[in-house]
């Protein structure tokens, strides 16, 4: 820690408790710093692409997560360091934003850090870097613009769509059935999405998993799946065209808010009540016959006197159904959810042309079904799977397959994928590398060096020789200025990205670019880390 003089040669201190603190400055903090970020991307780089290897994670309470997602990866590890945590938060904004290359762009972001550090190492200043990685960006997002390709796709050819989908599933544990799940995803997406505006609500997706069954199980359901099953026993299991009284009040008498005590001295004091209670749930199952409603969905529970009244009053009942779900119970069947029993009416229930309980297995496992509703734009993906890991590794791969589909039906350009894009632009940014004259053409270089590590660690990750294959396919790709040549990864024979219908979102790629850029700059803009003493 430096010390500062005044005038009479007597030193003072700056920082407050200063000998409890460590510090580095200059160069020094750059390095650590950009080891810290190297680490984090060197955790994800073996688990890039079709042949990449899954992470085990055991959280604190001993819960086992499976999974080669980028961001579901950062987010359970559990990071200390500063600059780590940056990485953690650069995989979830992609995640959020697009959905999909979350592992890509924390690799772009590593090997962004490495060559700078090379460049540190000669002598030339951190903005410089900054700054010719940032123009590096801009010629790489243009260039990908050049290369993308628009997809024409509409509600009878849904092949384009069905394509890039399993593109995303084909680096994950359920590949053996991308196919069906992409055909699952792409028509969940289509159900909700609202071409005109090209608009997809993807909270309209309920995806709902029950383990047992097999992965190919799992179905698309036009309608929602709650897992309650009837309140009595003896109701019917199967009901058509179902009127449905969608409740958040609870069935039972009320309660005074005040504390209350009730003296009942005789016997037909206690009668009087009884009737008085029994009268109570006589008029409020009533009132739902009144209506026309053949089955009540009820968010609170009901004692065993009113289930036995509705059990002989022929009146179906769920109790204890979610808010969400009751919501996209709602949505789904066009009625409203009714918090007071006066407030029933005819025009506020939903309707549905079939309510069934299903159940699975040898197990006293029951399901919901509600389908065929008059509004069908709230849809479940139904998962089966052998274990409970399984189905949770289904789920965060449909929801990538899911913001793939979105992503296109906003804005339909695609790039081909299996490092091609990256190769593509690495030899852009090389060439327009000669144009600047200042230092930033060596970041500039440095930039279109570091595009060339995915498609490495994609050769890498399916047992090639990364440098070997490298080469050949940037040589091809120059010979026959062709950007559709790429890492043949499921050893097809062509690394032609094209015939093996290797897809890519053009605004997935370009904010993977983006995003790795951004965090890059700031990572390097730091020159002075101070923290406290571990003790």
């Amino acid at each position: 820690m430096a010390l500062a003089f005044d005038e009479f040669g007597r030193p003072f201190i700056i920082l407050k408790e200063q000998e409890q603190k460590s510090r580095l400055r200059g160069l020094d903090a750059q390095k650590a710093n950009i080891s810290a970020g190297k680490a984090v991307a060197r955790i994800l780089r073996t688990s890039l692409g079709p042949k990449g290897m899954d992470k085990m994670l055991q959280s604190p309470d001993g819960d086992v997560t499976i999974t080669n997602d980028g961001a579901t990866i950062l987010d359970q590890m559990d990071v200390d360091n500063q600059i780590a945590k940056l990485m953690v938060e650069l995989s979830r904004s992609q995640d959020y934003e697009i959905g999909d290359g979350t592992t890509g762009v924390v690799v772009m972001a590593g090997a962004l850090l490495e060559k700078a550090e090379r460049l540190l190492e000669r002598g030339i200043h951190p903005i410089r870097i900054a700054e010719g990685y940032e123009m590096a960006s801009r010629i790489a997002v243009e260039h990908l613009e050049r290369v993308a390709n628009k997809f024409e796709f509409d509600e009878s050819n849904l092949e384009p769509l069905i394509q890039t989908c399993m593109t995303t599933l084909s680096s994950k544990i359920v590949n053996r059935c991308k196919r069906s799940l992409a055909e699952i995803a792409v028509k969940a997406v289509l159900a909700v999405a609202d071409l005109a505006r090209k608009d997809v609500n993807l909270d309209l997706i309920k995806v709902e998993g029950k383990v047992g069954g097999k992965l190919e199980d799992t179905e698309l359901i036009y309608g929602i799946v709650v897992d309650k099953d009837m309140s009595h026993p003896q109701m019917p299991k199967q009901i058509e065209d179902a009127k449905i009284a969608i409740l958040t009040c609870p069935f039972e008498p009320p309660k005074p808010k005040t504390k209350h005590k009730v003296d009942i001295d005789t016997v037909e004091k206690f009668q009087t009540l009884r009737l008085q209670e029994q009268k109570y749930f006589d008029d409020m199952v009533q009132k739902c016959k009144d209506v026309g409603a053949t089955l009540v969905i009820c968010q609170w529970g009901f004692d065993d006197e009113a289930n036995h009244l509705l059990m002989h009053r022929n009146l179906p009942a769920v109790r204890w159904v979610g808010g969400v779900e009751l919501e996209l119970i709602a949505i789904a069947t066009g009625g409203r959810i009714v918090p007071r029993f006066q407030e029933l009416s005819p025009e506020k229930l939903g309707k549905a042309g079939m309510v069934r309980e299903k159940s699975f297995g040898t197990t006293k496992d029951r399901m919901l079904y509600i389908e065929h509703c008059a509004n069908s734009r709230a849809v479940t993906i139904f998962i089966r799977g052998g274990n409970k890991m399984i189905i949770e590794e289904t789920k965060r791969s449909l929801h990538d397959a899911l913001c793939v589909a979105r992503n296109l039906i906003r804005n339909n350009s695609i790039v081909y994928g299996g490092g091609s894009a990256e190769i593509s632009c690495s030899i852009a940014v090389e060439a327009a590398a000669d144009r600047y004259p200042g230092v930033e053409q060596y970041a500039i270089r440095a930039f279109g060096d570091a595009l060339e590590a995915i498609p490495m660690a994609l050769a890498e990750n399916s047992g090639l020789q990364p440098i070997e294959t490298l080469s050949a396919v940037k040589s091809q790709q120059i010979k026959d200025n062709n950007p559709h040549f790429g890492i043949d990864c499921n050893d097809v024979g062509t690394n032609d990205m094209r015939e093996q219908n290797v897809f890519e979102t053009l605004i997935g790629k370009q904010q993977q670019l983006l995003l790795a850029t951004q965090v890059v700059k700031m990572i390097l803009k730091i020159d002075d880390v101070i923290s406290p003493y571990e003790y």
